[in-house]
């Protein structure tokens, strides 16, 4: 059978935001997906990315954040990022039944689920499709401190040319966080996961993280 795509809204305090379930026939665990500042949820990294995990046996929700829905061009600030997150992580689990829920995604949306897992939002594990733990260039600033609080799994993705983390401090901070973490490099690729001389569309190159986040979805839960 082919997965179930489904257009859902969340309400959010005062507001509403919009998200997309995808589920396929047979489903070992959900993940919540959050998008980048600079995308919303119908990106077609993410698209491609919530795709290929429905063939890992894994359902998604992505959703977009309030900012992105209203159609304004600057982020969220955390609380009210923060607040989104709980409220989706609450319609998934509606969504998920008994099956393990996750949480992540791509950049700032996979940051913010990191600080509302630290401030005690429930999940079984978290997902980062290149974490952003500095702005480019400035690796002094680090956004650190709450990873060292969280206790559930945690998986980086991350191109080895990402300007918003240098490898030598991420290894460091991964290295720091201990054995819940893992860390994986994808060679020569940037924050988007591009890759010099490799030529493959955002859905394409979504889609190659799935393998990897699924494996270890599975292997933690």
């Amino acid at each position: 059978m082919p997965n179930t795509e489904t257009a859902l809204t969340v309400a959010v305090g005062d507001t509403k935001v919009s998200a997309i379930h995808v589920r396929p026939e047979k489903s070992f665990a959900t993940l919540v997906v959050a998008h980048g500042a600079g995308a919303g949820k119908e990106h077609p990294f993410l698209q491609g990315f919530a795709e290929a995990m429905a063939e890992e046996g894994v359902s998604t929700l992505r959703f977009n954040f309030p900012y992105r829905e209203a159609g304004r061009r600057f982020p969220d600030r955390p609380p009210a990022a923060i607040a989104t997150w709980r409220a989706v992580m609450e319609k998934a689990a509606d969504l998920a039944g008994d099956e393990p829920l996750w949480a992540g995604g791509k950049s700032f949306g996979g940051r913010m689920a990191s600080m509302a897992v630290a401030e005690e939002m429930p999940a079984a594990g978290l997902v980062y499709l290149g974490y952003p733990l500095h702005a480019p260039g400035k690796p002094e600033k680090l956004r650190d401190e709450h990873l060292y609080g969280i206790t559930v799994p945690m998986l980086f993705l991350q191109g080895t040319r990402d300007t918003f983390a240098t490898p030598e401090l991420l290894e460091s901070v991964v290295a720091r966080i201990g054995p819940t973490a893992t860390l994986q490099w994808s060679e020569n690729a940037d924050h988007s996961f591009v890759v010099k001389g490799l030529k493959r569309s955002a859905a394409e190159i979504g889609a190659s993280l799935a393998p990897a986040a699924a494996r270890f979805m599975r292997d933690n839960s």
